[in-house]
This record gives C-alpha cells, sequence and structure tokens, in this order.
C-alpha cells in the first residue's frame, strides 16, 4: 500500500482513532455473528380433534409469545373430530400476536380444515389433502341444517380474512355448493395440495426445511411442543371410557359413606373420583360451575331425604334428576351435536350399570366372606323354624359357680364371678348388691341364681 503524504499525516495526528476501529469493527462483526437464531415453535395437531388438543394448542401459543418466538407452525395430519374443540383452537389462533402457519403433512379434514383456514399460510406437502368439513352425528351421518349452516359460516368468515374465495370454503362444508372445475353438486370438496396451490388456498413445500426457507427463516431454531405430564392425565381421565370408571367409584364410595359412620376410606375414595372426574372436564372446558351447582343440589337434596324426610318422595326425584341432570350437562360443549348427546348418555348409562353390578356383586358375596365373619360384620348362624334361634352358647363352664352381685337384682342384674362379669337373674327373690351368689343354671343368654351362704 501506498502511503501519501497526507496520509500519513492523518495516521500521525490521530492514531488512537486508527487503534479504536481496529478494535471496535471486529468486536461488531462478532456480535452480529452471536446474535441469537430466530426461534420456531412446532404444535403437533395429529390425530383426533378432540377436547383436551384446545388446551395443549392454547399453551403452545402462549409459551411461543412468552420465549420470543417469530413463529408457530402447526404440523397437522388429523381426521378431525370435535367443532367446539376446532372453535376453541381457531379463537387461541386468531388472538395470537405472532403470526401461525400450517403445515399439512397428509389430511387435514373437517375440524382439520377449519383449523388451518384460521392460520396465515396454509402449506401442503405433495400428496396432502384438505377439505371434507361437513359436521357428522354420532353415527356418521350428516349433522342437522343448524349445524350445517353454522359451520359453513365459521368456514366463510375464515376465508374472507384471508381474502380467499368464501364459496370454496363453504363447498367443503355443504354439498350443495357448486363451483365450476373444482366440484359438482352433491359432492363435497376436498383438494390436493395442487388444487389448492392452483387456486391460491395454499402454498406448496416440501418439507418442514423448504417451508423455513419459504418464510426466511431458514436455520431458525425449532422447538418441538410436547403434550406435557398435566395434560395427558386430563384427556385420559376425560376419556369416554375413563369417565364411567370414575363416576361409578364416586358413587359407590358415597354410598358406602353414607351407610358407615364418619369418614372413611370408601368416602375419602368416593371424594377423590367425583373431583378427578369433574376436575378433567372443567379443565378441558366441557362442565361449568353451572353443573356442578346443579350436581350439588342433587346430592343435598337427596340428603335431606336420606336424613330428614323418611320414605321416598318429591325430594329424592328431583335430587336423582337434578345429580344425572348435571352430569350430562357436564360432557356436552357449548353448541351440542347429536353425537354428543350420544356420548354423554352413554357415560351416564354405563356409570349406572357399573354401579349396579358392582352393588349386587358386594351384597352376594361379602356375607361369605370369612373374614367379615370372624370380626363380626356378617353372623354365619342360620335358623330356621325346627330349631329356633340361639342368641348365645350354653356356658356350662359357669354352673355352679359362685361370685358377688354387684348390682341389685330386680330380678336382673350383673355379678362377678373370678374376673367375669355375667348378667344373671334371681330365682324369685330380690337380692341386694353385694350378697354371694350362686349359678344354678345356664340357659344362653339367661344364667339364673340364688344367695348361698358365704364361705
Amino acid at each position: 500500500m501506498i502511503r501519501t503524504p497526507h496520509h500519513r499525516a492523518g495516521m500521525g495526528r490521530f492514531p488512537l482513532l486508527g487503534l479504536l476501529a481496529s478494535v471496535v469493527l471486529p468486536l461488531t462483526a462478532q456480535a452480529q455473528d452471536a446474535a441469537p437464531r430466530p426461534r420456531v415453535h412446532l404444535i403437533p395437531v395429529t390425530g383426533v380433534v378432540e377436547m383436551g388438543l384446545a388446551p395443549f394448542v392454547e399453551r403452545g401459543v402462549r409459551e411461543a409469545v412468552d420465549m420470543g418466538a417469530s413463529a408457530v407452525i402447526l404440523d397437522m395430519d388429523t381426521p378431525g373430530g370435535r367443532v367446539d374443540s376446532a372453535e376453541r383452537i381457531v379463537q387461541a389462533l386468531a388472538d395470537s400476536p405472532i403470526p401461525v402457519y400450517t403445515l399439512v403433512n397428509r389430511h387435514a379434514y373437517s375440524a382439520g380444515a377449519m383449523i388451518a383456514m384460521a392460520t396465515q399460510t396454509i402449506f401442503m406437502r405433495p400428496g396432502a389433502v384438505m377439505g371434507a368439513a361437513t359436521p357428522v352425528d354420532g353415527s356418521g351421518k350428516k349433522a342437522s341444517e343448524k349445524m350445517v349452516s353454522a359451520m359453513r359460516s365459521q368456514m366463510r368468515a375464515l376465508a374472507e380474512v384471508r381474502g380467499l374465495d368464501p364459496a370454496v370454503a363453504e363447498a367443503m362444508v355443504d354439498e350443495d355448493v357448486a363451483i365450476d372445475g373444482l366440484v359438482e353438486e352433491g359432492k363435497l370438496l376436498t383438494l390436493t395440495a395442487e388444487e389448492a396451490v392452483s387456486i391460491g388456498y395454499a402454498e406448496s413445500a416440501e418439507d418442514l426445511n423448504g417451508l423455513l426457507m419459504q418464510l426466511g427463516l431458514s436455520g431458525a431454531e425449532v422447538v418441538d411442543v410436547q403434550v406435557n405430564w398435566a395434560e395427558r392425565v386430563v384427556r385420559f381421565l376425560s376419556h369416554p371410557i375413563v369417565a364411567p370408571f370414575l363416576l361409578s367409584l364416586g358413587f359407590l364410595g358415597l354410598i358406602a359413606e353414607i351407610k358407615t359412620p364418619g369418614l372413611g376410606l370408601a368416602g375419602l375414595a368416593g371424594i377423590i373420583s367425583l373431583g378427578l372426574f369433574f376436575g378433567s372436564h372443567l379443565l378441558i372446558g366441557l362442565a361449568g360451575l353451572e353443573d356442578l351447582l346443579i350436581v350439588g343440589a342433587g346430592l343435598v337434596f337427596l340428603l335431606v331425604e336420606g336424613f330428614v324426610i323418611p320414605g321416598f318422595g318429591v325430594f329424592g326425584v328431583v335430587g336423582i334428576a337434578a345429580v344425572f341432570g348435571g352430569l350430562f350437562m357436564t360432557q356436552l360443549p357449548g353448541l351440542p351435536t347429536q353425537a354428543d348427546f350420544a356420548r354423554a348418555g352413554a357415560v351416564i348409562t354405563t356409570s349406572l350399570i357399573l354401579v349396579v353390578v358392582t352393588a349386587w356383586a358386594i351384597l352376594r358375596h361379602l356375607p361369605n366372606s370369612g373374614r367379615l365373619s370372624r370380626t363380626g360384620v356378617f353372623l354365619k348362624a342360620a335358623t330356621d323354624k325346627e330349631h329356633g334361634f340361639t342368641s348365645a352358647s350354653v356356658r356350662a363352664d359357669l354352673l355352679g359357680a359362685k361370685g358377688r352381685a354387684i348390682t341389685d337384682l330386680r330380678p336382673a342384674g350383673v355379678g362377678v364371678f373370678g374376673d367375669e362379669r355375667v348378667d344373671v337373674v334371681s330365682e324369685s327373690e330380690w337380692i341386694e348388691a353385694g350378697s354371694s351368689v350362686e349359678i344354678i343354671a345356664s340357659e344362653g343368654y339367661r344364667h339364673v341364681v340364688r344367695v348361698v351362704a358365704e364361705d
């Protein structure tokens, strides 16, 4: 490098500036290299869309916002499921301050299509499909026009927000909507990846890395959001197979507790079981405070019927109706379908069957328990009209025993014979306390005594 006199003079005049530049510029470059990578949170939306999925997605979006993520991506492969759960997820996505995208890996049917439509952009892998969003009942048939209309309006609104053709969204819900070149009247619309891209409903993406590259987030840190233990427990307890067992254990425990004094293990188990049932349904958004109040009022009516008013009357009928009505409502969403009513009825019916069968088994087999017989809970002695009933065994060993009356015998009282207190009755006369007596007859529970001279 040729240094001019002016350059040499400048360097000589400001040597500190050159030194400072040589130190600051490398540090600035290192700081830029050490800048944190963008963060993307990947939330799986796989399997059936059930009530437990909504709190999971809500948590995933909330954590992404709190951790300063650049975007959220829904990794989707679902056959659909509950519309109420999908609506709750749609609301969470709409409220997200950071962009949310969907990567349709394989399928986005029914409720999955609704969720995908709520995101900023839908990316579909080759071979993926999306649509067939008409609501169905428990038997798989098309739901009522009321439900279809609500779903159609929801899908249309989501399309309008994204600036897409709303007729395409409606055709996914209602087979009466026909679109030239896509679907004819009488058939539901299900878009392939190529079709969705051609009409602007989605963009093509080979995989997650390709999607990140298209978003300008290549090299971003991908955080896989996983279901935590608490969500697994709640989803397990609210499962339609587990819920009837919790209800059955709860009712059996309370019934057993009513029959026994104090708070025992049966009552504690019943309270815990009912608490798990109601708690899980509260957390996933099915049960509300009004449902708990109705069930609580029903239990109060039943307690009044059992302990205050004898017999079975109005309080008992109202109590039973309130308890089962509240339990039925606990399992229904805000806009229930016929499938929801069928599912709730199945849970209640299964619980009743389990309670009746278990109670019958207990009443049938417990009296034959040797342990309970030895402890005196159940009496094994049997009587018939030929032999009569013997309330106590004959104490032949007491015959002729001498002791002292410790109470007045008028004619019955108590005497002490050796170290044993025995209920006795005088032969005829009045015997004062402290008198010496002798047992002259032992007839089961009846021990006859007479006064004898002291030795």
